[in-house]
């Protein structure tokens, strides 16, 4: 059985996400900051698979360890989904009115919190030859007023996952892997799955409409058709059902 962790798994894209491959049978760690969204859905999906589900913070250190313990004691991990963001302060606001620590925030939690979860997992991947997937936006590539945090932390997330599809590219290893080079079957994906009917999109536009945006839902099988057919790693956008190379990024790296 095929184990997945999922963060940001109490709503959204992330319980989406968990709930068809719970149906699909995976085991699933999930996380997420709302305690009781996140019991609810780990209580919907443990009648039909294995759920641990883990309530914190990414950005938080200690429940990052505690989400590596939960790896450990399944003994491998084939899919990372780091699916958990924040906008930052709402309402949005210009760049310039923006502060440095809250600059910094939503960096801790949209980038650095994914690498460092990255990094610490690598090697149970690598043995499963196996599938990060960070989940990215389009305002990671494109200049929209008063998301200037969100879209750079999203640039970040973009730029490590291409990093370190080339460094896979070209063979090479970490320090604390040394002497177990990156095997070639792993893929790491930066994923746009575009507007969605969110709370964090609502959040985004107080007061508007966002029913028009797709459902969650909707987006789930572009995400099943990377980890099932494993095209080359790269950024890619949700388009339909299946998900396409972004061509506003050198959007795939052989691997």
């Amino acid at each position: 059985m095929p184990t997945a962790l999922i963060t940001g798994a109490s709503a959204g894209l992330g319980r989406a996400l968990a709930r068809e491959l719970a149906a699909r049978r995976w085991r699933l760690i999930i996380d997420g900051r709302r305690h009781e969204e996140l019991a609810s859905t780990a209580a919907e999906l443990t009648p039909t698979t294995d759920v641990t589900a883990v309530a914190g913070d990414v950005a938080d250190g200690d429940h990052r360890r505690t989400l590596l313990a939960a790896v450990r004691r399944w003994g491998g991990l084939d899919l990372l989904v780091n699916n958990a963001g924040t906008l930052g302060p709402t309402p949005l606001r210009p760049l310039a009115q923006t502060a440095t620590a809250e600059l910094a925030q939503v960096l801790q939690v949209n980038a650095i919190a994914p690498f460092a979860l990255i990094r610490a997992l690598l090697p149970s991947v690598q043995s499963a030859g196996g599938v990060v997937m960070n989940i990215s936006s389009d305002s990671a590539v494109e200049h929209y007023p008063t998301w200037g945090p969100y879209g750079a932390s999203k640039a970040t997330l973009d730029h490590l996952t291409a990093t370190l599809a080339a460094e896979l590219q070209a063979g090479l290893h970490t320090e604390r892997d040394a002497g177990q080079q990156f095997t070639r079957d792993i893929r790491f994906y930066a994923v746009d799955p575009g507007d969605m009917n969110t709370a964090m999109q609502q959040a985004a536009f107080p007061g508007e409409d966002v029913s028009d945006r797709r459902s969650p839902a909707d987006v789930v099988p572009a995400l099943i058709d990377l980890i099932t057919h494993r095209p080359p790693s790269g950024r890619y956008r949700a388009a339909d059902d299946v998900v396409v190379p972004d061509p506003s990024t050198r959007a795939a790296v052989a691997s």
